[in-house]
């Protein structure tokens, strides 16, 4: 559930321009609704892969000659 609420605070409140309350609430109701009507599950990944995916970006900016 927390990782639901991250994708809508992504998404909707910190990616959004609102000029009101009410204009951000619309927005949320038709996201939720859209996610309802087509919901994914959550792939979690194992430790390896973060790990993995972590040492390529550590690779990527303290290898590119900074």
């Amino acid at each position: 559930m927390e990782r639901w609420f991250g994708f809508l605070a992504d998404q909707k409140i910190r990616l959004g321009a609102h000029k009101s309350v009410r204009s951000l609430e619309a927005d949320i109701r038709v996201w939720v609704k859209q996610w309802n009507e087509s919901p994914t599950p959550f792939t979690w990944k194992k430790a390896e892969e973060i790990l993995d995916s972590l040492a390529r970006l550590c690779q990527r900016i303290f290898g590119a000659g900074h």
